[in-house]
């Protein structure tokens, strides 16, 4: 069974409750899980280091933990990130079953939000980017309660949206922006990286163009893996349609499997080494497994920029 298998769209009514929702029981899980030393740490408190000043313990946090915590103030942190949302038609795939499930469009609008919550915790200063075939949405870094709202509000707008047949030029939205966000920024990309343009060195070059801008890059490369990667559905015939142009093909999966896995894993591993290449983190993140894999890869990053 899969994270989303009971998953409903429709009962998605509060995004910022369900982040936090999403937050909390990711801190929950740091506590069970082998990440020792681990820790999230939030503008409020962090974890005490053995030989610090013992001045800005709050003891009434070890009184209830049991753990020593030091207070930990706003100017401590100073970390810009901006999260990048794909929007063209290949991330509403897969299609909700009668309102189950959830598309990869709505998994990045989720997850997005969620390291909101976290960036909002820690006080850092967080902007929104969306982008098809052009750049729709492009915010400033900002820490304050109403941008997150407002930033709120657009990702809700994204996990209703239903328009699909949507153009995609990433490499010329990746390029736009790189100049426009603030430099040393940490950016972080939701995207599956299938580009309507037929020549992946431009995509790679625009990859290479914010690192050139001095970012941190961390890509999450959104997939459904069984289906879109794996390939595997029964064997029966199926009507396959592009979601960019409304193309329709009938055939059986394993007609085309073989050929079909090849190239896509073949564009896959090129996409990974470019990526190592040019120092950017390609995080790859199905669907299925849910946030808590996006979140933990996001704090491990977060912890390496202090």
């Amino acid at each position: 069974m899969s994270f989303f298998d009971n998953f409903d769209v429709r009962q998605i009514e509060n995004i910022e409750l369900l982040a936090q929702q999403v937050v909390e029981g990711f801190i929950i899980g740091l506590h069970k899980s082998p990440f020792h030393g681990f820790s999230v740490e939030f503008a409020e408190h962090r974890l005490y280091n053995p030989g610090e000043s013992t001045k800005d313990i709050d003891w009434k946090v070890y009184a209830r933990s049991d753990k020593m915590f030091t207070k930990k103030f706003e100017e401590e942190t100073n970390l810009r990130c901006q999260i990048i949302i794909d929007t063209s038609s290949s991330m509403y795939f897969p299609e909700s079953d009668n309102g189950k499930g959830i598309n990869k469009l709505q998994f990045s609008a989720l997850a997005g939000a969620s390291i909101m919550n976290l960036l909002k915790k820690q006080r850092d200063a967080f902007g929104l980017s969306v982008f098809d075939n052009d750049v729709r949405i492009h915010t400033k870094c900002r820490s304050a309660t109403s941008h997150y709202r407002l930033l709120l509000s657009y990702l809700d707008g994204l996990i209703k949206d239903t328009q699909i047949q949507k153009t995609t030029s990433t490499a010329k939205a990746l390029h736009q922006l790189a100049d426009s966000i603030h430099r040393r920024s940490l950016v972080i990309i939701f995207s599956d990286m299938f580009d309507s343009g037929d020549d992946t060195d431009d995509l790679f070059a625009a990859l290479q163009h914010l690192k050139y801008a001095k970012h941190e890059v961390l890509l999450f490369h959104v997939t459904d893996r069984k289906h879109e990667l794996a390939f595997e559905y029964e064997n029966r015939p199926y009507l396959f349609v592009d979601m960019e142009s409304g193309e329709e093909i009938k055939l059986q999966h394993n007609q085309v499997k073989d050929l079909y896995v090849e190239k896509v894993m073949q564009y896959k591993n090129e996409l990974k080494m470019k990526c190592l290449q040019y120092k950017i983190e390609f995080i790859e993140a199905d669907i299925q497994d849910g946030f808590i894999p996006v979140l933990q890869n996001y704090m491990v990053k977060r912890n390496r920029l202090k």
